[in-house]
């Protein structure tokens, strides 16, 4: 049931009303069983049309076992996070595919303290759901749940979000691409009340429009849009905006491993940057690495997605981490990845220095990339395959100190991922390929 970021799957074919009415049935009893008492739950949901459908199926589920539900309506990720603290009861959920096509939908939960859940509860919930029969209690009378409409958890936030920052940006234009989704309101509203100028584009939701050639998974439409604007500089969020990319005042994009090098330089200059250190995943351009130990850095790495960056930065005291799509984990203010949160502590960054984001960024060099995905009938064993571990010794000999090689399965598709990064890109790219014909050729 559970991938790396909830419930996942087309709406209404995998994923089903009658599977979010039983899901919300199994989360009701498990997040109440440590909250005694508190049995108040806050979902939120982003702009597709499938959206209002699970909602109502997850709602009778939670309700169901006697659970209070707390409407925020179109809201982002984090910010249903944040305010599944401030509610103070057993959990939450947000309706949402993040950066998936329309037609996609999802179901994010997340526990009373406003964090993603531990796999052993996912895991646990996954029992219940498959049980052969449901046994799980069924409120009667004055016991069944109640609805309530939470009319100004936008408001809320984003009070929250701008006592963070202490800045003005009186005459930056700046231009905001809301990907048609669950930022369209909050991001503009945010960067008109710190005074700046503000140029949005992909803000008019219709159900079907949300991520579709707009938003950080399409950053060429935000690049164009602020040279074309002559803006100072653009952000690009995605869906359910957990996640955000920046462009500068050229049009260039700046991704999530600048964003955190700027970011982490900062805190570190102000002494608040915990253990001096930065987390990021495996994926993470080798011009992070290479920036982080230019300013002292330790750089830590762990596994692709943005729940082992923050599992990592919790078991470890760090209060920075990231991934280079643009999840960026501000442990400080939030507890989980929060774009709009980013992009405001990034133009914070810029109007106390008084400098350009091309001018922050210019400590991040971008080494080259090639990543070329190998389809794999046969992925089990792989890494036993002598003949694709000698390949993979002899290309990562020939990188040494010069570049990195990773080779890694996809969580979701039948698909080997060859990563391949170093300083000379025609290079980089026939040791890829080579190596991909070597694993396609072994795993057929």
């Amino acid at each position: 049931m559970f991938g790396t970021d909830g419930i996942r799957g087309i709406a209404n074919r995998e994923l089903t009303p009658e599977i979010a009415y039983k899901m919300g049935r199994v989360a009701g009893y498990v997040l109440t069983k440590s909250r005694k008492g508190k049995n108040a739950f806050l979902l939120g949901r982003d702009t597709r049309i499938s959206g209002p459908m699970l909602e109502g199926a997850l709602v009778a589920g939670l309700t169901s076992v006697g659970i209070n539900v707390h409407l925020a309506g179109v809201i982002t990720t984090p910010a249903t996070a944040y305010l599944i603290k401030e509610l103070d009861g057993c959990g939450g959920a947000v309706i949402s595919a993040s950066h998936n096509a329309f037609h996609d939908n999802g179901i994010k939960f997340f526990s009373a303290d406003g964090f993603k859940l531990p796999d052993s509860v996912e895991e646990e919930m996954e029992s219940l759901f498959f049980a052969a029969e449901d046994k799980l209690p069924r409120a009667e009378g004055e016991a069944v749940g109640s609805v309530y409409t939470d009319a100004t958890a936008g408001e809320r936030y984003l009070e929250y979000l701008l006592s963070t920052v202490s800045c003005c940006l009186n005459g930056v234009k700046i231009v905001l691409d809301c990907a048609n989704g669950a930022a369209y309101r909050l991001a503009p509203a945010a960067f008109s009340a710190l005074g700046a100028s503000v140029i949005t584009i992909n803000n008019q939701p219709n159900g079907i429009n949300i991520n579709r050639q707009c938003g950080s998974t399409h950053p060429e439409t935000i690049c164009q849009a602020v040279r074309h604007h002559q803006a100072h500089l653009g952000f690009t969020f995605d869906g359910d905006a957990d996640r955000v990319l920046a462009v500068d005042e050229t049009g260039k994009l700046v991704d999530g491993d600048a964003i955190m090098i700027v970011l982490a330089k900062y805190l570190q200059e102000k002494g608040r940057l915990k253990n001096n250190a930065l987390v990021a995943t495996v994926m993470s351009n080798l011009g992070l690495e290479i920036a982080a130990q230019k300013l002292g850095l330790k750089l830590l790495r762990t596994k692709v997605g943005d729940r082992y960056v923050l599992e990592e930065m919790l078991a470890g005291g760090y209060n920075l981490g990231g991934e280079q799509s643009g999840h960026i984990i501000l442990l400080d203010h939030n507890t989980t990845g929060d774009g709009l949160l980013t992009a405001l502590h990034l133009a914070f960054v810029m109007a106390e220095k008084g400098q350009t984001l091309a001018e922050l960024a210019a400590d991040f060099i971008r080494y080259p990339q090639v990543l070329v995905n190998c389809r794999a009938a046969k992925r089990e064993g792989w890494e036993q395959n002598q003949r694709i571990q000698q390949a993979m010794q002899e290309v990562q000999a020939k990188l040494e100190g010069r570049g990195r090689l990773l080779v890694r399965p996809s969580g979701t598709e039948p698909l080997i991922r060859v990563m391949v990064e170093g300083e000379d890109e025609a290079e980089i790219k026939a040791l890829a390929e080579n190596l991909a014909a070597i694993i396609t050729e072994e795993l057929a």
